[in-house]
């Protein structure tokens, strides 16, 4: 096994290793942005680390990796479209950078470009990774409507969202720790619980976001601090803000989401005001706990060595602590 920073660099060198300069350079320069900009690289990594966890050389699990990691930089590249983000990572998203048609279209070319990389693969191992892919792939899609839909309703339930976020986020984490142990041909048995870790870890990872983007600190985010607020989305600490308030509290809430202000930062302290007040950001910290400790709840019936466990725990760990 290696250090997490290890696996970082060890797919960072594959990556800038596959990063294409082919013709037409409007189609091609796109994608080696958004690539290129960094980022955590949890989800490839997270494909690297379970490789090994099985017992397994990481080398054999860079292509689904970089499979993951490209899949992972497409969705961006449209929910950025969709949402009218100007800033991705601190940089110019690549609609602002270009325009929404090459967004589009690049995001198209790296959705195709994923499922090449598995065609390194034997047969077997071939079949088994494109079905989990092109399960979780639609099961982004369908997150991601979800998230679309819940702008515009005003009875989204806390099951509702859990669902949206868990499709949305956390199959493709789960999905990334399964195909290595999909690669590393371990039982069916610890392939299904390393995706149950990795689900929970998964919806403690967006619900972390969820609260960064309110609470987070703008040098370190990467992103708009209050996206979601200026967006409207129905997070986690919206829907506990509205469960907790009173009746007036919860109608200012919606008054302060429905009203387009031209202040934006008034918008975003009201709210995070509301957040604090009500409850919600102590709850959605405690929701972040619970999810993780679940998570950890399966590495014990997994059938791996205690230093392996160990590892897994504390990648989680350093994970819900992060502050970007």
């Amino acid at each position: 096994m290696h250090a997490i920073n290890q696996y970082q660099d060890f797919f960072i060198i594959y990556l800038e290793n596959h990063l294409s300069s082919k013709e037409p350079k409007n189609l091609y320069e796109p994608i080696s942005y958004i690539l290129g900009l960094g980022g955590k690289r949890i989800r490839p990594v997270l494909t690297l680390m379970t490789t090994e966890v099985f017992n397994v050389d990481y080398k054999k699990a860079l292509p689904a990796a970089m499979a993951i990691e490209v899949f992972h930089n497409f969705s961006l590249v449209h929910d950025d479209i969709m949402d009218d983000a100007p800033l991705r990572r601190g940089h110019q998203t690549v609609h602002e950078k270009w325009d929404v048609n090459s967004g589009i279209l690049s995001g198209d070319a790296m959705l195709i470009l994923a499922y090449q990389y598995f065609e390194q693969y034997e047969p077997k191992t071939f079949m088994q990774l494109a079905k989990l892919f092109s399960k979780t792939a639609l099961e982004v899609c369908e997150g991601q409507q979800w998230d679309v839909d819940f702008e515009t309703r005003d009875d989204v339930t806390i099951p509702e969202y859990l669902k949206m976020i868990e499709y949305k986020t956390a199959v493709l984490v789960a999905a990334a720790m399964k195909m290595g142990a999909i690669i590393a041909e371990t039982s069916e048995e610890n392939a299904d619980l390393i995706y149950d870790f990795g689900l929970n870890l998964g919806l403690a990872f967006q619900l972390q976001d969820d609260y960064l983007d309110a609470f987070g600190d703008p040098k370190t985010f990467g992103k708009q601090v209050g996206g979601d607020i200026i967006e409207n989305k129905k997070t986690y600490l919206y829907l506990k803000a509205m469960s907790f308030s009173s009746k007036d509290e919860a109608s200012q809430l919606m008054q302060v989401f429905a009203d387009r202000l031209d202040d934006n930062a008034d918008k975003i302290h009201k709210v995070k005001n509301i957040f604090n007040k009500s409850g919600a950001a102590k709850a959605t910290q405690q929701a972040i706990k619970e999810y993780t400790n679940k998570a950890f709840a399966t590495l014990e019936r997994m059938n791996i060595e205690e230093d392996k466990k160990s590892i897994l725990k504390a990648f989680g760990e350093n994970l819900m602590s992060r502050k970007v």
